[in-house]
This record gives C-alpha cells, structure tokens and sequence, in this order.
C-alpha cells in the first residue's frame, strides 16, 4: 500500500477517503479474455463455433461493456483471473467441471450466463479461446460502433466432447490443466 504503483491512490485522496480495498490496489493495462464457444458439429470449422455470453464480461467488440455493483460475479470474476495466465493452471479446478455442466446442459449452470448459444440441445464440443481487448479509441468507436478491438490469442482450453463424456473418458488433470 506505501510502494511507488500506488502514488496514483495518493493523488487524488487529498481527504483520505479512498483506499487499496480489494484484491489489489492497481490493476493489468492488457486485458485478457476467455471466451467460451461451444459447437454442434462433430467436425467444425472456425465459423460452426458459437459463443457463451457471460453476464460481467465483455465478449462482442460491438456491445457496451457490462457493469454489475455493488457485487462481483463470482464466475465472470474467476474468468477473469484465470484469462491472465496463457493456459490454465492447477488451481483453476473449476474450470473443466464448468465445461462438463455446460455440456451437459445443467440448468444451475446455465442460469449463470447471460446467454446460451445451444436453447434446444447442449453442444457436441465446447472449447474456451484467450483473447487479448483493448477500448476502441474515439474516432474507432465513431467509425465502427465498436466498443472493444480483440485480437486472438489462442486456445486456452482445448476441445472437449460430449463422445469423451459420453465414454468416460474426460480426464480429471491431464491435458486440461
């Protein structure tokens, strides 16, 4: 809280009513972002990948970015952390269970998105992407309407199918974490 990242805190704190409160007092000046897709195609191309819309996360560069106070999504807030690592890691333990419901088409899990690609039947594949954003400058956002620019980064999950479900065969670590 005394360190030089945090003379911005001090500069605009002249009555002492601000503070650090929170997991950190300064945050990363590149966003990363997890984007979940799912697909009913046994055999996809790029353009059969749909994408789950979470409630506090950007996904589409056109929509405006979403605000939630005075509460953190929970689910939104773990992306979010976990999107800061270039692949996931073993203390990201949830991520694989949250993929095995989505596949599965369990309500509870559902009822945490915002928006699901797959009303009728849960999708075949789902997999998640890292994307880096970053805001649209004024003039971008005056000719494109876009709030965000994405650049793609990779696949930060890979394929996951509802045949390995279906056999038992989704591994509890191995190539997923």
């Amino acid at each position: 809280m005394l360190s030089q990242q945090q003379v911005m805190n001090t500069s605009f704190d002249r009555l002492h009513l601000v503070n650090t409160y929170g997991a950190f007092g300064s945050i990363t000046k590149t966003r990363y972002q997890l984007v979940v897709e799912g697909t009913q195609a046994s055999h996809p191309d790029e353009d059969d990948w749909r994408e789950y819309r979470f409630k506090g996360q950007p996904v589409r560069p056109n929509e405006r970015p979403p605000q939630w106070a005075p509460y953190h999504l929970r689910l939104d807030w773990q992306l979010w952390f976990a999107a800061m690592q270039p692949r996931p890691k073993t203390r990201q333990k949830w991520l694989l269970p949250f993929l095995v419901h989505l596949m599965k088409g369990d309500d509870a899990t559902l009822g945490l998105l915002r928006h699901t690609p797959f009303s009728d039947e849960p999708p075949e594949q789902v997999r998640v992407v890292r994307y880096r954003y970053r805001y649209t400058a004024p003039e971008e956002r005056a000719d494109t309407g876009d709030w965000w620019v994405r650049e793609r980064v990779g696949v930060y999950f890979p394929l996951l199918s509802r045949e390995e479900l279906r056999q038992g065969t989704v591994p509890s670590r191995g190539r997923y974490v």
